[in-house]
């Protein structure tokens, strides 16, 4: 691959370059040569970020980000917490939750498993791996394209908002996406021509090997890049044979060895995994999309406002082996039916990157001449300004970023914020959610071994059955009606007023009272407008 050049001075045209001094950054009119002058601070810069983005973030997004992390982590530190019928099935491996079971079991002994802590403390761990991902965009992108490039690839990481959304959740796809960029940073076939080291591509290995046991999935990324050092390898029977397949049959082991003592049994969970994603569809089960769906509206939303400069840095860098990657990944999952926003979120980053590159291209504001020189060949200059670029991606990102953390969505967090404090102080005797299946967080936060219930959505083998969140949702009034036959009446019972305006008099006769409601949407979401969530009480 041909070598490209950076900007060396900013006072003169000049090529992108990979070899740019880390130490003595050349740029420093946005975030200042401080901030830039050593990876240390770098990593200060994003861990302060991230942090306060994990913060910020309250609103609920995925069921899986307290159900297949924390929920599990609860479970096995504090004995007890739900685990949802793909554990029942062998379709997940514990090594996800036993990140977070590890925190957990610390919280416990210092004392600090409070409900304050017990609903931060997963996301803040989670933003460090954050930090570690923005750190090693911008050391992918140092490498790739030089500081300038990868100075304008870390803002756009962070001004991203589905990254800020995202990123800090506890979603097995998080994780993924950390490894996914630490890993492509050592894979020698993805740095340009004399900037590879084949010692360091035993790190990649190592960290794509553990990306594949978080989520197997996750092969589908290494499927391309794995191909792609085999073919410019110059050393193939070593990657294969002395790299490749040791690691790979040393975490497979290491996760067969753990899921098997979790589980209680001998188990292979990426083939389980496969059985029922791939070749049974099972995850049609919960909704498919048009195959275009990832390129029409899902990564189209994920990416925002950052889209029209990404592709322009793909056309102006012809750095295609990236582009590849982020297509290769879309066009697999546009393959399966069932598509979420989060399947592909560990290519973001990479799309990220040429936007970055993009933003590196541009004018300075007022200087009139292209900072990058052999980069714009057909055009004198590029067609937008540095400085109005910067002012539209943060316009548009950041109210995007702060409503959806801060505002959408937002009640099933408040409302179990609510029932741990109450729970905590002795007033909660058992629970019922009245609700979708998994729309708020459950033990990993209420933190009191207390019983709760909610509708049932395990998969059925029969065709059109409809299993009790379905029923529900058809005919609240019905089902309420002939669910309370057989009942213990809960002390509390929650629902979204969607259901609540249909039940209000038929709980009232039972003796409930509306106690608590809270703020979730302003527009529908699923089926119906979810405007708030409501929790009722019984009256003693």
């Amino acid at each position: 691959m041909r070598h490209r050049q950076n900007v060396a001075r900013p006072s003169a045209a000049v090529h992108l370059s990979a070899t740019s001094n880390l130490s003595k950054p050349e740029d420093s009119r946005f975030l200042g040569s401080f901030l830039f002058s050593s990876e240390k601070r770098i990593f200060g810069l994003c861990l302060v970020f991230r942090m306060i983005n994990a913060l910020l973030v309250q609103s609920y997004f995925n069921p899986d980000e307290h159900w297949q992390g924390p929920e599990v982590a609860h479970r096995i530190a504090f004995g007890y917490g739900h685990l949802t019928w793909e554990w029942k099935e062998g379709i997940r491996s514990y090594l996800h939750p036993m990140v977070f079971a590890a925190l957990y079991r610390i919280l416990a002994l210092l004392r600090l498993d409070t409900p304050w802590f017990m609903m931060k403390a997963p996301r803040l761990l989670q933003s460090i791996f954050s930090a570690v991902c923005d750190l090693y965009l911008y050391k992918l992108s140092n490498v790739v394209f030089g500081h300038g490039v990868a100075k304008w690839a870390l803002f756009s990481q962070l001004t991203n908002w589905f990254m800020f959304y995202c990123l800090s959740r506890t979603l097995s796809n998080s994780l993924e996406t950390v490894l996914t960029v630490v890993s492509l940073y050592f894979w020698p076939c993805m740095r340009p021509f004399g900037k590879c080291s084949f010692k360091s591509r035993k790190w990649g290995l190592l960290m794509a090997a553990l990306a594949c046991a978080v989520r197997p999935t996750s092969a589908i990324t290494w499927a391309y890049v794995g191909l792609l050092e085999l073919l410019t390898a110059r050393d193939r029977l070593r990657f294969l044979f002395l790299e490749m397949a040791p690691i790979g049959v040393l975490l497979v082991g290491l996760t067969c060895l753990l899921d098997g003592f979790m589980y209680g049994k001998w188990i292979l969970v990426p083939l389980n995994f496969l059985k029922f994603n791939f070749l049974s569809s099972g995850g049609d089960y919960y909704g498919t999309h048009k195959w275009h769906w990832y390129f029409s509206q899902g990564f189209t939303v994920m990416i925002f406002t950052h889209l029209p400069l990404s592709l322009a840095g793909i056309i102006y860098s012809k750095e295609w082996k990236f582009a590849g990657l982020v297509a290769w990944v879309l066009s697999f999952y546009s393959v399966l039916g069932h598509k979420e926003f989060r399947f592909v979120l560990p290519v973001l980053p990479i799309a990220l990157m040429f936007s970055g590159y993009s933003l590196a291209l541009m004018d300075d504001p007022g200087s009139g001449k292209s900072k990058v020189k052999g980069s714009l060949k057909k055009y004198d200059r590029f067609p937008v300004k540095k400085g109005v670029a910067i002012l539209f991606l943060l316009a548009t990102n950041i109210p995007m970023a702060l409503y959806m953390s801060l505002v959408h969505q937002r009640g099933p967090e408040d409302v179990m914020k609510h029932l741990a404090r109450e729970a905590h102080d002795g007033k909660v005797k058992s629970i019922l959610f009245l609700t979708q299946c998994h729309a708020t967080p459950y033990y990993s936060v209420l933190h009191s071994n207390l019983p709760m219930q909610f509708l049932d959505c395990s998969p059925s083998e029969e065709e059109g059955v409809l299993d009790e969140s379905d029923r529900f949702l058809m005919d609240p009034l019905a089902f309420v009606s002939e669910y309370a036959k057989n009942w213990s009446p809960p002390s509390h019972i929650v629902l979204y007023d969607s259901e609540e305006q249909k039940l209000r008099n038929y709980l009232l006769s039972l003796g409930y009272r509306e106690e608590s409601r809270f703020f979730n949407a302003h527009f529908k979401v699923d089926r119906d407008l979810q405007a708030s969530i409501v929790v009722y009480v019984l009256r003693k």
